[in-house]
């Protein structure tokens, strides 16, 4: 046989080399791929080929497909090889162990991993039970030398990541193997740590004795491998181990910590070690750590490791390496680690102390929070935060000390310095190890002070005037210091900054930690502790600050709006705060330019007429006074229609319906509102715009899309026309949302809010803009009518070349959709130039948004008076619900969210049937049509690939279909929201609809199965639902769209349909008489859905769960499942045949419900899709071996009554030598 097995690995090398050639031309690499593959599935030759190839005198990717080969027999082969077989190729592996490999400095890391993973997987389908003595070998193998004991570390290592962290094996297999792992723990860490003493002591010593170099490396690189070994153990061992003789474990490996070739692996087990969970009793020794020599050890390896200290001090030169970094980092989690620990014990039932030498602790961590590097900066910021809200911990005096310094080192931190791009700033040069790009650092840096902003609100409990202290010092320093536009110079114009100019990044730093401190300040103290004579001297200052630069003014306002609740112990510095404002709601760089506004300008004045509006909807008594002049200065401002933009107009307006609600006077509120709403009215009303309003081929151009635009100025007429549109809706909405009757009953009664009582005793209140709004609605309807209208082809065709595209998605909801990052950087100080195009898809987009949003206020707002509005669910239905079919999905996505469930959730059952019902009967109808078939052409995509497709296919149309299913996919999260807001009487989380970045990826998928029991509970209906069960069609119409939502390509969508929906509306009919044709649909909707999304545990669960119910409560009278269930694949029919008949007979039943759950579970398993990357894969199968852990009856113990030839002798020593 000698001749065919040469000939044949002459002709494997020949198709290795040819594979592995990079000039080898794709036929023959196939070729000799698929010549390999047909190789180690049909070849008799597989052993005596592999172990040929595999020898050392081959070449290193050749020894590596041969140790391939003997793996894939392994794999494969195993369960069907004789006895024999299996002893040779077990005992050549332990040969190719001691001889088969080159000097372990020489030899290549996958060689020697291709051989461990050989010996695991014999491993893991004999051992204990078939190769007792395996642990044994493995000790012996160490004595063989170095190249030996570091395959031995790999074997223990790879083995336990298969059992414990990947779990490969069938459960008995792994069970086995893990129990047999713990019973020898013992022994094992014993063995560990002795190699790794051994060697760590020879690597000392050789190492500084002249021409051992190479000797010293060798025992080094056992040491590494026997911690990353150690590394793969002590995650999950019994803590014991880790805290055996008094920490000795721990010991070494912070001992280790000053050995710069072992340090990172040691740095990476201590980490381990600290960060293991466990009951607190067994976690007390770990606080070892906390005692001076462990802490001297960490603080001299990090010292050591930042080249001179990390007290913050500027590495010298790029001389300390990546690997130096990465062992910081590490380092820094261990200390983070240590103060998870230390919160988790200290006050606890573990009683344990506050560290004696806690300060030497909390130094060294504040170290690590003023070192250069952002990322370590930031990396401290969760343990800061636990400390600082600890019980016993936060009224440590060291403690207190440190949020003193924690605030004072966080006024360097907040500031944006370190970019990668740059080198003015130490943490430029640990940036460029951290992050690719200026965005990429620029996004981390916002997440970075949004998680200090975290940390500054507990450290102000702790010391809160030592924080305003700080606060005020930093921004007087601001204020003193002369403006530095540094080298980024403005485009807006000489002398002005630009986003990265020295001033504005610290004043940006300042206002962000004063907003902090201040917030929590005004919480926390009483008033009479407050340092109200200081705060006063603050805002005096920030009030008599001048500046005409528009990024610098924005931080100013922030910091006005921060200081003005001072305002409230001194009323006659009011006026003051307000001329500071005014000016700011005009600003401009340059008076009467013709060029757009630049993004910075546009910021400031749309900050000071919010910060106004704030001022009036938090302290409207204290505003009141003002109302007067702020009433005749926002007139002025009107007075000049080009003045300001509808949006400072809509601010300015609600401030002064904010202050109204103030006059608690029914009759004065109401004229005031009619009053203020005069000039709206009049035009709203007129007959021009009733015609534009009512008619889309009028609206179209009334507005200009009717135009052809070849300068940009010719549309300013019509520019005109779109902006008081705009303001009327505008205004209209102000109103509607800010005008509300006094939370107080008896205030109310008196200003004659009140009109009567429920039946249940509850005041009707009224609104004092109903009269005015409810004059304005039958224009609002006709203008959402005529929206919806312009997706009509005969509307569409009326658009002119120039705005072909009005209704498409604006690029900045596209980006916000796709989750593509905005540009971040330099920004704020170009002129805003949008094309005629862009100006058109923003009037759209913000009226139609605003119409919803003036329908989903007004129930709250109006609430009898619009709910009795004659005919209104026939109003309704002939303006937002019209033309739907042609309405696109981001326009469909405001209806549900800002009008529908607003909608629902305010009307008074009593307009239920009148309402609701028939809006809602209607809508739904409509998107169970729609959303089918967005999901059939999304399917259909997804599924029917051409081999041509990337070719035909550019980006820009890849990039539209992407859009299109998020768009979907948002909207069926909307949907499904909608639907269980009106049908389910539960409290529940956040919809995913509601989020632009709710995540549809597969890889991010919910596995959380913890809900999986929800819809058990999840099983009333709302009131409005219990209206929906007496109209048939109605409801199975949301049954069917909860069923077919299922199968839909959204698994966090199937999750929660499963999990909230689905068995809460079947459940409530699974009594009547349904049709055996809607029963079977219904349960194989389920069983579809577990086809397509039951790779992902978090819906498995939940779709389980579902059929389960189902199956339960529908099988006894409807033997049509049973049929459903032969068609399931692979499935046992005496298994299903016991399962059903105790299912029609529950009196058979005698098994608990979590092991029904699992025969059922075991039934359907048929039904679980695969992920295409296991579509295709090979099947492995282990074999289960005789219970470790059952004693097996003797008439069938087969192992105990062969003691020579049984398997227990298989891979015995005695066989070693055959």
């Amino acid at each position: 046989m000698a001749d065919p097995v040469a000939a044949m690995c002459e002709q494997l090398i020949k198709a290795v080399n040819v594979m592995m050639d990079a000039e080898s031309n794709q036929r023959y690499r196939l070729e000799a791929l698929k010549f390999c593959e047909e190789f180690k599935e049909k070849c008799p030759f597989c052993v005596p080929c592999g172990l040929q190839l595999s020898d050392k005198s081959q070449a290193a990717v050749v020894r590596h497909f041969g140790l391939q080969i003997l793996e894939h027999v392994i794999k494969f082969q195993w369960n069907s090889m004789p006895q024999q077989d299996k002893v040779h190729l077990k005992n050549c592996t332990m040969e190719l162990l001691k001889n088969g490999t080159y000097p372990i400095l020489e030899e290549e890391s996958h060689i020697k991993d291709a051989l461990s993973r050989i010996v695991v997987e014999m491993i893991k389908r004999e051992w204990p039970q078939h190769w007792p003595d395996m642990l044994k070998e493995m000790e012996t193998l160490t004595s063989f030398g170095d190249t030996q004991t570091e395959l031995v570390m790999l074997i223990l290592l790879r083995l336990a990541e298969d059992v414990i962290t990947f779990q490969t094996l069938p459960m008995q297999r792994r069970r086995d193997i893990q129990q047999t792992l713990t019973q020898n723990m013992d022994g094992i860490f014993t063995f560990l740590l002795t190699i790794l003493q051994q060697h760590v002591d020879e690597y000392r010593r050789l190492k500084r004795l002249p021409g051992h170099e190479l000797k010293a490396k060798a025992h080094c690189r056992v040491g590494i491998a026997t911690l990353n070994t150690l590394a793969g153990y002590i995650d999950w061992v019994a803590l014991i181990h880790i805290t055996n003789e008094n920490c000795h474990l721990l010991e070494i490996l912070c001992l280790l910590l000053s050995e710069p070739e072992l340090q990172l692996e040691a740095a990476e087990c201590l980490l381990i070690a600290i960060s293991r969970k466990g009951k607190l009793e067994d976690r007390k020794p770990l606080m070892l750590l906390f005692d001076d020599v462990a802490m001297h050890y960490i603080l001299s390896a990090a010292q050591s490791a930042d080249g001179t200290s990390i007290t913050g001090d500027q590495p010298e030169g790029t001389g300390h390496g990546e690997t130096r970094y990465t062992f910081l980092k590490r380092l820094c989690q261990v200390l983070c680690a240590l103060g998870s620990q230390l919160c988790a014990l200290v006050g606890s039932i573990a009683e344990v102390e506050v560290p004696g030498n806690l300060n030497k602790y909390m130094e060294a961590f504040l170290a690590f929070t003023t070192h250069p590097s952002q990322f370590l900066r930031s990396s401290t910021l969760t343990t800061w935060g636990n400390v600082f809200r600890h019980e016993v911990l936060s009224k440590d005096p060291v403690i207190v000390q440190m949020a003193i310094k924690y605030l004072k080192a966080t006024t360097t931190n907040l500031v944006k310095t370190g970019f990668p791009s740059k080198n003015d700033s130490p943490a430029c040069e640990y940036a460029r190890v951290d992050f690719d790009s200026d965005e990429d650092f620029n996004a981390f840096f916002n997440s970075f002070r949004a998680q200090q902003g975290e940390v500054i609100r507990p450290a102000c409990k702790i010391a809160p005037l030592e924080a305003f202290q700080v606060a005020g010092e930093w921004l007087q320093y601001q204020i003193n210091t002369p403006l530095d536009t540094g080298n980024c110079m403005s485009k807006s114009g000489e002398g002005f900054c630009s986003v990265l100019s020295p001033s504005v990044v610290q004043w940006d730093a300042m206002t962000f930690f004063t907003e902090s401190v201040m917030g929590q300040l005004f919480k926390i103290l009483d008033k009479e502790k407050l340092p109200v004579d200081q705060g006063m001297e603050l805002l005096q200052a920030v009030v008599n600050y001048e500046t005409r630069d528009p990024l610098i003014l924005s931080c100013v306002l922030s910091n006005l709006s921060t200081l003005f609740p001072f305002i409230l112990h001194q009323p006659q510095f009011l006026p003051k705060v307000f001329y500071k404002l005014f000016p700011s709601i005009t600003f401009e760089i340059v008076e009467e330019s013709k060029a757009p506004r630049t993004r910075a300008v546009k910021n400031v004045r749309r900050h000071a007429c919010s910060s106004i509006t704030k001022m009036c909807r938090d302290y409207p008594d204290f505003m009141m006074p003002c109302f007067d002049m702020l009433y005749m200065q926002v007139k002025k401002l009107f007075a000049n229609e080009l003045l300001l933009t509808q949006m400072e107009k809509s601010a300015l307006m609600e401030a002064l319906v904010l202050l109204s609600n103030q006059f608690k006077d029914y009759s004065k509120q109401k004229a005031f509102l009619e009053e203020h709403m005069a000039s709206v009215t009049a035009r709203w009303l007129s007959g021009e715009m009733r015609s534009v309003l009512w008619d889309p081929a009028s609206f179209l151009a009334f507005v200009g899309t009717d135009q052809v635009i070849n300068e940009p100025g010719s549309e300013d007429q019509m520019g005109i026309n779109r902006s008081r549109i705009s303001f009327c809706v505008y205004t209209i909405l102000g109103v509607v949302k800010r005008a509300r009757w006094p939370t107080d009953l008896e205030e109310a009664k008196a200003g004659g809010f009140v009109v009567g009582y429920t039946s249940a005793g509850l005041p009707i209140y009224r609104n004092p803009c109903t009269e005015p709004l409810l004059a304005l609605l039958p224009n609002l309807l006709a203008l959402i009518r005529t929206h919806n209208s312009l997706y009509l082809p005969e509307n569409q065709a009326r658009l002119s070349e120039t705005f072909k595209r009005a209704y498409d998605v604006m690029d900045v909801e596209k980006n916000l959709i796709l989750a593509i990052p905005q540009p971040v950087l330099d920004v704020y100080d170009s002129p805003v130039y949008k094309s005629s195009l862009e100006r058109m898809q923003g009037f759209f987009c913000t009226l139609y948004d605003n119409c919803y949003h003036v329908l989903g206020n007004a129930g709250p707002a109006l609430q009898q008076d619009f709910y009795t509005i004659e005919g209104l669910a026939e109003k309704l239905l002939g303006s937002a619900l019209i033309h739907l079919e042609h309405v696109p999905d981001h326009r469909l996505r405001p209806l549900l969210r800002v009008f529908m469930k607003p909608l629902v959730t305010s009307c008074p059952p009593e307009y239920y049937d009148s309402l609701l019902c028939p809006l809602l009967g209607l809508l739904f109808s409509h998107l169970l049509q729609r959303l089918n078939l967005r999901w059939q052409i999304i399917n259909q995509r997804t599924s029917v690939c051409g081999p041509d497709e990337d070719e035909c296919s550019g980006e820009s149309q890849v990039t539209q279909e992407m859009l299109e299913e998020r768009l979907v996919r948002l909207v069926t999260r909307e949907v499904l929201d909608l639907l269980t807001v009106s049908c389910i009487a539960r409290k529940l989380p956040e919809a995913a609809g509601n989020r632009e970045d709710a995540d549809g990826d597969e890889e991010r998928m919910a596995t959380d199965s913890s809900q999986l029991n929800v819809s058990q509970t999840a099983d009333e209906l709302t009131e409005l639902g219990k209206c929906f069960l007496q109209h048939e069609d109605m409801y199975m119409t949301l049954l069917a769209i909860s069923f077919n939502s299922l199968s839909w390509r959204d698994t966090t969508n199937c999750q929660r349909a499963a999990t909230l929906v689905c068995w809460a509306l079947l459940r409530q009919v699974v009594g009547g008489n349904l049709l055996p044709e809607a029963v079977t649909w219904l349960y194989a909707s389920v069983l579809s859905a577990l086809q397509m999304h039951g790779q992902h545990d978090g819906c498995n669960a939940a779709l389980t769960q579902l059929a389960l119910l189902i199956y339960d409560a529908l099988r006894p009278r409807y033997v049509e499942l049973r049929a459903i269930m032969n068609q399931i694949p692979n499935i046992h029919p005496e298994h299903l045949e016991q399962f059903d008949q105790k299912t029609v007979d529950p009196m058979l039943q005698k098994v608990g419900e979590k092991k029904r759950k699992d025969q059922f579970k075991k039934l359907i398993a048929g039904t679980v899709g695969k992920p295409l990357g296991q579509q295709f894969k090979k099947e492995v199968h282990i074999r289960n071996l005789p219970s470790l852990f059952k004693k097996a009856k003797p008439s069938k113990d087969i192992v105990s009554d062969s003691t020579k030839a049984g398997l227990v002798e298989l891979f015995s020593p005695e066989h070693d030598d055959h």
